[in-house]
């Protein structure tokens, strides 16, 4: 079933019937539409021409179509804080992997939502820090992302040999599935030995774990003006100016709110004095917050809090059990996993210096 409603980006469809959790450029009910009105478009061999106009390539030089005549391709559209594509990056990386001396070729690419995305700088050290080693084509002018018509990330389109997409599959699961459709394809290549493989077994880590879709109760919620829902602090959002702001005694489920000097922006808040809180209440196994600082090579420090104490076995893998981190670049952190019983929780990070910028909480 889907959720709400709600004119965000990234999407949550874990439950549905689909069982695809992802995010999509447009409005739920444009995914609606999409999906009970319109078939998709099944992609021709001429989008692999896209590839041609990446801006940048990682791990590789530049490939074309004829560069890849030949190979059974895996196309993977990402953004490297998207926390949809974080989980299914074990999967993706094994099978670069396992499959490359059949001739699996994986292309990851990479089409940024927020603008620091774009910074390819950012999107390097994110390739580093996953252990990527496959290609990675930078599509900041969305020119890929348009050549295959292409709506979600995470989305994943399977190339034969003769360069036509057989199939595609968008957001999380059914990795058993993709595998087998890998396999396939390279069996038709020609690629012996690859039929008879179990699937892979995947040991993931910090925020590549799998959802906890049984406990989820909060969406993905951004915190700049442009698409920020349930935020309570009184008065509201001033955009684009300099402001003190509190939080209200109590929250519901899935309200936020912030206290201290913020400027609430398009695409982030940023917190002007040291001291600054953001509260949220949630239900969920995971919390991650994406923020940054604002300033390149800054630091900020801070502290997590749930329901007023420090998280301790609870804490994520970027704070310790005292609830303390550091902001040091622009990505996901994930600041709270904790175990069963999942029950609503009052979320508090509190910065102790100014010079964060917060973009949106995931959950998992």
């Amino acid at each position: 079933m889907f959720a709400e409603p709600r004119h965000d980006r990234r999407r949550f469809f874990g439950m549905a019937a689909l069982s695809l959790g992802a995010a999509w450029i447009g409005t739920r009910d444009s995914v609606l539409q999409m999906i009970t009105v319109k078939p998709f478009r099944l992609s021709s061999a001429s989008d692999l021409a896209s590839l041609g106009r990446a801006t940048a390539w990682l791990n590789s030089a530049p490939l074309t179509a004829v560069d890849l005549k030949g190979k059974v391709v895996l196309v993977n559209f990402w953004t490297y804080t998207c926390i949809n594509w974080l989980r299914t990056l074990p999967y993706v990386r094994t099978w670069a992997a396992r499959y490359s001396e059949q001739g699996l070729v994986v292309i990851g690419v990479h089409t940024p939502e927020f603008s620091f995305e774009e910074d390819v700088d950012n999107v390097r050290m994110a390739v580093q820090a996953r252990g990527i080693t496959y290609p990675i084509a930078i599509d900041n002018n969305r020119a890929i992302w348009s050549g295959f018509g292409n709506h979600y990330w995470p989305a994943l389109y399977f190339i034969d040999a003769m360069g036509r997409v057989r199939d595609h599959h968008f957001g999380e699961g059914n990795y058993e599935e993709s595998e087998s459709r890998i396999r396939q394809l390279l069996a038709a290549a020609g690629r012996g030995g690859v039929t008879d493989r179990e699937s892979v077994s995947i040991a993931a880590r910090g925020p590549e774990v799998g959802a906890d879709w049984r406990s989820l109760k909060s969406p993905e919620t951004y915190i700049g003006h442009q698409k920020a829902e349930n935020f309570v602090s009184p008065g509201g959002a001033t955009v684009n100016r300099r402001r003190a702001y509190s939080i209200p005694p109590r929250l519901r489920l899935n309200q936020w709110a912030v206290s201290g000097e913020w400027t609430v922006k398009t695409e982030a808040a940023a917190l002007n004095a040291a001291g600054g809180r953001i509260a949220f209440r949630f239900h969920a196994r995971d919390l991650h917050l994406i923020m940054g600082p604002a300033e390149r090579r800054g630091t900020v420090g801070f502290r997590v809090f749930i329901d007023g104490q420090p998280p301790g076995a609870g804490h994520g893998s970027d704070v310790d059990d005292s609830g303390k981190g550091t902001v040091t670049e622009q990505r996901l952190y994930q600041l709270i996993r904790q175990s069963e019983p999942i029950a609503d929780r009052l979320f508090e990070i509190e910065f102790l210096d100014s010079g964060v910028e917060a973009f949106a909480f995931t959950f998992g």
